[in-house]
């Protein structure tokens, strides 16, 4: 069988391995000391914690909710006057059996 030449490869330069002693542990805080660190991060930042594009939609839907109730009660309120169209007064009388206060200039 006829042998084969072989081409000599060119070395890509790898990393040596780190020499035993040369890894460095990380060092071990206690629980405490990383919760104020945390703490004492929040309190230096300006910046909001919670979103402000998520509370703004809680808030309105929370304000959606509210009227959509308040609407459904006036509704009520003016088919028990035997009328179609709402009213101001509607208003005002689905608020005070709702106990809320509503100002008396709508």
């Amino acid at each position: 069988m006829a042998r084969t030449k072989q081409t000599a490869c060119k070395s890509t330069g790898g990393k040596s391995a780190p020499a035993a002693g040369g890894l460095k542990k990380p060092l071990c805080y206690r629980p405490s000391t990383a919760a104020l660190r945390e703490i004492h991060c929040y309190q230096k930042s300006t910046e909001l914690l919670i979103h402000k594009l998520s509370s703004v939609m809680a808030l309105q839907e929370a304000r959606e909710d509210y009227l959509v109730g308040l609407f459904e009660d006036t509704n009520l309120c003016a088919i028990h006057a035997k009328r179609v169209t709402i009213m101001p007064m509607d208003i005002q009388l689905a608020c005070h059996i709702r106990e809320e206060h509503f100002p008396d200039n709508l």
